[in-house]
């Protein structure tokens, strides 16, 4: 397979790939580009793959949560949240002067039009990226306590329920399925809301949602591209590109003293909410605003009897997850910068939300073995992943997924390989 280092060729096969970060999206797109015949390099500043954002999320595949946050009336209601401290989308004062071009872009984004045409282009890509993850499956082997046709909403009111069910079934004709249950159906998929059955209304079944540990996925996915050539950097900071006539030459890195440079036909940035901060450098600005997510992870001793589907809870807000020998509880967001630290008290609002449903749960938090978890989705006002070049020749991104980057990294991985073998001639980024 011949190389092309003179400039860019759309047929070009077998380059020199470097991608930036390693958590799922760097990961799935190191092993599409693997999988194209390419030399992949991933670099990432942490210790392992997968253990930033990729670590504690709610270990939903979520093909049935596509729609951007940027929804009609989100904007008013998270202005009238503003500062309070239990709130399910908690916008800080102090974060307002530096997100407010971020948060003009996110009251456009919620008009009804541009809402309803990306909730149809995430579910595509979500839809894909199901089928990818089923390949991904069977061609590696990867173990990560994945289930299926597991994930059930509950509701606590007939109108509510039915609303809901109005919204999915909108997305039907673009291959959404999703099942309504009345109370009794709710607690004969799911038996540990029997006793509870008189606070719930029905709910709704989504048979295409999986659940999986982000984290094993990511690492035991790297470590199979590893052993099939894929080089992993770990402990590296990528510093800086290094351009020649215009177009990417290599990565400069934080290894030998800052001298380190990795050879690169093509860059891949991948560095979730990191991405907008490396890219500025290069006089890329990118709409990426980290917001914070929390999570619990409690030991299945915590309640063995506990739920073998992932509940969510619509009018409390959390989703509870049974992942192998844990459970995982996640809920709330919060726009704090880049602070990782869980805040006592919406960890506490967290868990006496799951405790209404869910007596049980009540205190598990503190259990032997709890972990108590941030961490910062990498958000766009608009809902809409960026996946592709920019106007630097031969630098891609694969960012920017906020809360459905579990759901979308296999296909944004696949998208973005084929990506750089024929970009498309319009950058995401300018």
């Amino acid at each position: 397979m011949a190389r092309n280092r003179g400039g860019w060729n759309e047929e070009l096969r077998d380059m020199r790939v470097t991608v930036l970060g390693a958590g799922v999206i760097g990961v799935a797109t190191a092993y599409w580009l693997l999988e194209a015949g390419h030399e992949v390099t991933v670099v990432e500043r942490r210790e392992a793959a997968g253990v930033e954002t990729s670590w504690g999320n709610g270990a939903i595949i979520h093909v049935s949560s596509v729609q951007p946050w940027a929804a009609p009336g989100v904007p008013m209601k998270v202005l009238r949240w503003l500062g309070q401290e239990d709130a399910p989308m908690l916008l800080r004062p102090s974060a307002l002067p530096r997100m407010w071009r971020w948060g003009l872009g996110f009251m456009m984004a919620a008009r009804p039009a541009r809402y309803q045409d990306t909730c149809v282009a995430n579910l595509e890509l979500a839809l894909q990226s199901a089928r990818c993850m089923a390949e991904i499956r069977a061609r590696t082997g990867v173990a990560y306590d994945y289930a299926g046709h597991c994930v059930v909403k509950t509701f606590a009111d007939a109108a509510t329920l039915e609303a809901a069910a109005r919204a999915h079934e909108a997305l039907a004709p673009f291959g959404l399925e999703t099942e309504r249950l009345d109370r009794a159906a709710c607690v004969a998929r799911e038996p540990a809301l029997g006793p509870v059955a008189e606070r719930i209304a029905g709910g709704l079944y989504f048979p295409q949602d999986e659940i999986g540990d982000c984290n094993k996925f990511s690492q035991g996915l790297a470590a199979w591209c590893a052993a099939r050539g894929a080089r992993f950097r770990y402990g590296t900071t990528a510093e800086e590109l290094v351009l020649r006539g215009g177009r990417v030459a290599a990565v400069r890195t934080s290894a030998d003293g800052g001298k380190g440079e990795i050879a690169s036909d093509a860059v891949v940035v991948a560095l979730a909410s990191q991405s907008p901060i490396f890219l500025r450098r290069h006089g890329i600005a990118l709409p990426v605003y980290p917001v914070k997510g929390l999570s619990v992870t409690v030991p299945r001793r915590a309640w063995p009897e506990g739920p073998r589907n992932a509940i969510l809870d619509d009018m409390r807000k959390f989703a509870l997850t049974p992942l192998g020998d844990r459970y995982r509880i996640v809920g709330s967001a919060e726009v704090a910068d880049y602070d990782t630290t869980p805040s006592p008290r919406r960890i506490g609002a967290l868990m006496r939300g799951v405790a209404e449903l869910f007596p049980a749960m009540a205190g598990t938090e503190t259990a032997e073995g709890a972990v108590q978890w941030a961490g910062l989705r990498p958000m766009v006002p608009d809902g809409r992943p960026r996946i592709g070049p920019t106007r630097i020749p031969g630098l891609f991104l694969n960012t920017g997924h906020g809360h459905t980057g579990w759901t979308m990294a296999a296909s944004s991985g696949q998208r973005l390989a084929a990506l750089i073998e024929r970009p498309e001639r319009v950058p995401v980024a300018a």
